[in-house]
């Protein structure tokens, strides 16, 4: 096994997720990519959400993938998973080796630009399907908490670098193509895609993608890819897939490597290290190059394997008191 390969239990992919969610198309494109059939477990968009602290410890971002009792935080590990899944169409074609490097630039950079450009406020009533004063004044607070200090980009800074960043990969698929990084999708494509679909669910901002021909092409042929098979869940029926996997002691085969200085067993915290940094307290159960994981208990999911991912996120020593 390479150090981003990761081993996932069977079972059924349930995704919880949200319609409007950037990060949550981006995973569903996925599925539809690789023809993976999906259960969809639809979560509030704002707090609270006690169903999604049961499963993920207190972990808030979406989308999130459950297989039984083992839940994977971060659209760039649920890639690996999906990957691990089915291989074919794989996200990481050998002929594309900058595919990652390029998926965490667009996946901060270019998705920060975009959502600063398209939530301006008529970008914010189409996307939000013109909200009452009330639920538009909910989102905001809730946004805010959720990225606490992190300096957001100003809307003037946000129109220029999303400019330049389109007028970059607008460029770079007329000089190769008809894919960012050549004749085969990777991960970078579907790390790009997410981001400008949602500038285009804010249609009366959207003119800015529209001087980049070959751009909008490339997202047409993305978005075409559809989700694929896929039914609904509660998000009830969902935590009860949890206790019954995890009472039957299935959860993915976990491990620690030596010489990370950390040992199995340890009560540590994840927290993610630009924004929803809400930390995750539990076991360690599990420490690779790809992915952290730790064992915890709630009393209706039952003992649960929360996983993330390594880049993006800070794994910390649990002080006793």
């Amino acid at each position: 096994m390479s150090q981003t390969e990761i081993a996932v239990p069977d079972g059924e992919l349930i995704l919880h997720h949200y319609p409007m969610s950037p990060f949550a198309e981006k995973v569903r494109l996925m599925l539809g990519f690789k023809g993976l059939a999906w259960r969809s477990v639809l979560v509030p968009p704002v707090l609270p959400k006690p169903d999604v602290v049961a499963l993920t410890g207190g972990y808030r971002k979406t989308p999130f993938l459950q297989i039984g009792a083992d839940v994977y935080g971060d659209s760039a590990l649920i890639a690996r998973v999906l990957e691990a899944r089915q291989p074919t169409p794989t996200l990481y074609p050998a002929s594309a080796p900058l595919a990652v490097p390029l998926a965490q630039w667009a996946d901060f950079h270019l998705f920060w630009a975009a959502v600063t450009w398209a939530m301006q406020p008529a970008g914010v009533a189409a996307i939000l399907n013109n909200p009452q004063p009330e639920v538009l004044k909910a989102f905001a607070l809730d946004r805010a908490a959720f990225t606490g200090n992190m300096k957001r980009l100003t809307l003037a800074d946000a129109s220029v670098q999303l400019q330049g960043h389109l007028a970059a990969l607008d460029a770079q698929l007329q000089a190769g193509g008809p894919y960012l990084l050549g004749a085969a999708a990777s991960i970078a494509d579907f790390a790009v895609a997410h981001s400008l679909w949602f500038i285009r669910r804010a249609q009366p901002v959207a003119h800015i993608l529209a001087p980049h021909a070959a751009l909008a092409a490339w997202l047409d042929r993305m978005l075409a890819i559809d989700h694929g098979p896929h039914a609904l869940l509660s998000s009830g029926d969902a935590l009860v897939v949890s206790a019954n996997a995890a009472a039957a002691n299935r959860h993915a085969p976990t491990a620690v490597m030596a010489g990370a200085g950390f040992e199995a067993g340890q009560p540590v915290t994840v927290a993610a290290t630009d924004y929803g940094s809400d930390p995750v307290a539990g076991t360690l159960v599990g420490l690779t190059p790809a992915e952290v994981v730790l064992r915890r208990h709630d009393e209706r999911a039952g003992l649960v394997q929360v996983h993330f991912p390594r880049f993006g996120f800070q794994i910390k020593k649990e002080t006793k008191a």
